[in-house]
């Protein structure tokens, strides 16, 4: 799982394996260390949810997907899902969820458990 931050922007960003296991246990969670202090960043299914939402508690981002969006998101070609979370008068946080595909351009990092990108040429 990958997150990107900017602002008031958050995106997340699953491979397949993490899809399924969102959309089959209802939860995914990945950390990063620093020293003595954890990083903790998910997503979970949310019965009762409406649209997505986040929250963050004690060093942990939650990104709340409703059930009624995410449930067979492991068997349809949905790419992702996106909203946005108003926090005051002046401020909205953008949430966004997005299947990872492998890169067009050349990268470092394992990308066996990517989606397809749609956008190469076969």
């Amino acid at each position: 799982m990958k997150i990107r931050i900017l602002g008031n922007s958050v995106r997340f960003r699953l491979t397949r394996s993490e899809v399924d296991t969102l959309c089959t246990k209802g939860y995914i969670e990945d950390r990063t260390h620093f020293d003595s202090q954890v990083f903790t960043y998910a997503v979970k299914m949310e019965a009762h949810a409406k649209k997505l939402s986040a929250q963050f508690k004690d060093n942990t981002i939650i990104l709340n997907l409703p059930l009624s969006l995410g449930e067979n998101w492991h068997r349809n070609e949905q790419v992702g899902f996106n909203g946005h979370m108003e926090i005051d008068r002046k401020n909205a946080l953008s949430l966004l969820l997005e299947k990872d595909f492998i890169c067009l351009d050349e990268r470092l990092e394992d990308q066996s458990d990517n989606y397809p990108n749609p956008k190469a040429t076969l």
